[in-house]
């Protein structure tokens, strides 16, 4: 490729060739995915709280047993449900109660991911 600066021809590299690969680490689509997919997650103030409840709780919680978060019971649920949408928790609907748990392991991808960054 050639351009014109003051009169003169020069000739430019290639994009292909001036371009080197950057030394950092990369990330495929898929795992991007994944990934944001749980950060958007527990982006949530009030569904980090639920989480950080369930994922410290020895047993499952019922959903009537979670503490004042600062929204309604409807809102609860839905923040509930994106947590088991993401695959965090998961739920078992017995009678009028739903009871939540988090998910074994559910964290491990993330916490090796952000382990990654900082070695």
């Amino acid at each position: 490729m050639t351009a014109t600066t003051a009169g003169k021809r020069i000739s430019l590299p290639l994009a292909d060739e001036a371009c080197a690969t950057t030394p950092g680490r990369a990330l495929g689509a898929e795992d991007a995915e994944h990934l944001a997919g749980l950060l958007k997650a527990l982006a949530d103030p009030v569904r980090l709280r639920l989480f950080v409840r369930l994922a410290t709780s020895p047993d499952e919680v019922c959903v009537c047993d979670f503490p004042d978060v600062g929204v309604s019971q409807p809102t609860v649920s839905h923040h509930l449900k994106k947590l088991r949408e993401a695959g965090l928790v998961e739920s078992e609907r017995r009678g009028t109660w739903v009871y939540y748990r988090s998910v074994d392991g559910a964290l491990d991808r993330l916490g090796s991911f952000i382990g990654d960054l900082t070695a």
